[in-house]
């Protein structure tokens, strides 16, 4: 668990899907920090949402749609850290594709550390990271990665990621569903069958605490929310 701190002392944390790579994690004193939010023409219907912090993982449309953010949340979207109240952000430099940026660019996996929990999300992580990559990001309780291939990581891929990082538990994002309207992507089935224990959740939130991760690694399959505000 994040630098050591006890399991007891950490208080829930909420974390939404809203589609896409996009995801609202609340900490326990109430920082909400929003990553990689899109432009409506992927498809979703990003809902009114306001946040402390926006992390984007890079430049592309479907995950650096600012503007759309409500308040006046600070920015992280290149390598660094940064604290907010008990929030602790790390950005770590990757690539968006297996050729060192050369086809699509970097990418920047984002580590929030609180509540005595690691969550990393790795934007449009497009390869298996460096041992250098994975020495910077550190050990990791959940991890929200890209499934859908094409354009990240596929299925095998996020599968060789997870094992090198073995976290308690991990989240499929960026992959097929009914709304999404990129093309090229598919959906997460195979990557789940990689799976040996997996959760699928009625709603797009799931609360994880310290004191009560699962033992052995399991994959939570959550719903995606749409309209309204959050």
């Amino acid at each position: 668990m994040a630098g050591g701190i006890s399991p007891n002392a950490g208080r829930p944390v909420q974390i939404t899907w809203l589609g896409h790579a996009c995801f609202l994690i609340v900490a326990g004193d109430g920082t909400r920090v929003l990553t990689d939010p899109f432009d409506g023409t992927v498809g979703y219907d990003l809902p009114a949402v306001q946040a402390d912090v926006v992390t984007v993982s890079h430049g592309h449309f479907d995950h650096n749609n600012i503007g759309v953010v409500q308040g006046s949340p600070q920015v992280m979207d290149s390598p660094g850290k940064r604290s907010f109240g008990g929030v602790r952000i790390r950005g770590v430099q990757t690539y968006h594709d297996t050729k060192g940026g050369a086809v699509r660019g970097p990418n920047t996996v984002f580590i929030v550390e609180t509540d005595g929990m690691t969550i990393c999300h790795a934007g449009d992580l497009g390869h298996n990271p460096s041992d250098e990559a994975v020495k910077n990001i550190g050990e990791v309780d959940v991890l929200l990665i890209p499934v859908g291939g094409t354009y990240t990581l596929d299925a095998k891929g996020a599968l060789e990621v997870v094992r090198k990082f073995d976290p308690r538990i991990v989240i499929p994002m960026h992959y097929k569903t009914p709304d999404l309207k990129l093309t090229g992507i598919e959906g997460p089935e195979r990557f789940l069958a990689g799976m040996s224990r997996v959760e699928r959740t009625p709603g797009s939130s799931y609360t994880v605490q310290a004191a009560s991760l699962p033992r052995d690694l399991t994959a939570v399959v959550l719903g995606y929310r749409k309209g309204d505000s959050q």
